[in-house]
């Protein structure tokens, strides 16, 4: 008879389903759909099998077309570099060109192109996020396989979009090679971003966290955005909206060299929202994303505050840490971890809000709201902080907006 501890370990073990990805399910079609096609497949270290093959190497040796072009979000085709001037390289297995579409070092056009962003600051910068003419000249179909974590200031999510923009308008077709949404496709929460802070960090006005795969938000993109693309997502096999990451049977890669574990993930959405020059949130530590500060935080008191606010599913440890890159590198924070105690009852944006709430009310003319509109990205938000309102309150007044952005959401749903 097993012992009880054993009993209880092995029952808080989530169940494990085998999950199939996109690219395992596009091999088992032997890559039909993409017969006859010169291909440029916009990827990172993150496209790759259970059993780490590449989709790179995969698409470079399958029968019947031909991979002509690899193209690759911010932090490279590895996924370590953390710097903003990622140049175009040649992948040393395949030989094939790969096309950076994160350089910030590249020069602005003298007339940039127009397009459904365009006329907003971030596009200004034109083709540094896109593609040159000459990247897609031997390319008459895109396939997009990177991981994302679900939320709508993460980067690979817009280069998706801004792809998905070029398919339409060089009336190639476009598909996705699906994969799940690591914290869940059911949890859609916070403020629908604004117009006015559509950017490379906010695509589309959506909410923070918005509970869909990539697959299924191209063909949002595609729908509400009008882009006219051909868009095509090979679906996975197995997932269910309901699955964490850790319940897929799938390894956990790190997407970004600061996201390294399903809790960061699962923590992002609402830690992000402190993310400024103005407060560090644990880049440069063993634990981004789990740990905030400043030299001139009340770590204590900001612990006690939190805590007795009875946040759901955290609790918060006053800390000091050095940061050894980034916002406050080389300097003492006081801070406080964030500890994750029940990702089931967490809402993690407003969980976020309560710390952005509880820094403004424990350091008085130290955090500017303002910092932090391009992640927060609402007005009417920004505005109840800065009034001192309760931040359960203030989550309440997104229900209009999630419930209509929900039935956009719905029509583009694949998985149950």
């Amino acid at each position: 008879m097993l012992p009880l501890l054993l009993i209880a370990l092995l029952a808080a073990v989530p169940a494990v389903a085998g999950v199939k990805t996109g690219i395992e399910v596009l091999e088992a079609q032997g890559f039909a759909p993409l017969k006859d096609k010169r291909v440029g497949l916009i990827t990172n270290h993150t496209g790759v099998t259970p059993d780490y093959r590449r989709t790179i190497d995969l698409l470079a040796h399958a029968p019947g077309l031909r991979l002509t072009a690899i193209f690759t979000p911010e932090h490279g085709i590895s996924g370590v570099r953390d710097d903003a001037h990622i140049e175009s390289d040649r992948d040393e297995a395949t030989g094939v060109p790969i096309y950076s579409l994160y350089n910030l070092s590249q020069p602005k056009p003298e007339k940039p192109e127009q397009g459904p962003l365009l006329g907003r600051k971030e596009e200004e910068r034109g083709r540094r996020f896109r593609p040159a003419d000459e990247m897609m000249r031997d390319v008459d179909a895109l396939v997009y396989d990177i991981q994302d974590i679900g939320a709508r200031f993460y980067t690979y999510i817009t280069t998706l979009g801004y792809m998905v923009e070029e398919a339409g308008r060089r009336k190639i077709p476009f598909y996705v090679l699906d994969r799940p949404n690591p914290v869940n496709g059911v949890g859609v929460e916070g403020p629908l971003l604004d117009e006015q802070y559509v950017s490379f960090v906010g695509y589309i006005p959506m909410p923070i966290r918005h509970g869909m795969t990539v697959g299924e938000l191209a063909r949002m993109y595609n729908g509400e955005k009008k882009l006219g693309a051909d868009v095509h997502v090979i679906q996975m096999e197995g997932w269910r909206r309901g699955q964490w990451m850790d319940e897929t049977g799938l390894p956990w890669i790190n997407p970004s060299p600061n996201m390294r574990s399903l809790v960061q993930a699962i923590l992002y959405t609402g830690v992000c929202l402190l993310e400024s020059r103005q407060v560090s949130v644990g880049r440069g530590t063993d634990t981004p994303f789990q740990m905030v500060g400043a030299p001139w935080f009340k770590s204590a008191e900001m612990a006690d505050y939190l805590n007795a606010r009875r946040v759901p599913g955290v609790r918060f440890i006053a800390r000091r840490f050095t940061p050894n890159a980034s916002v406050f590198k080389d300097q003492q924070c006081e801070g406080v971890e964030v500890l994750l105690t029940d990702r089931k009852a967490l809402r993690s944006v407003t969980a976020g809000l309560e710390m952005v709430a509880a820094v403004l009310k424990l350091n008085p003319g130290k955090f500017d709201v303002a910092g932090i509109m391009r992640l927060l990205g609402n007005d009417a938000t920004a505005a109840r902080l800065k009034a001192g309102d309760d931040p359960r309150q203030i989550a309440k007044s997104w229900k209009s907006g999630l419930n209509a952005f929900r039935k956009i959401r719905a029509r583009y749903l694949l998985y149950k």
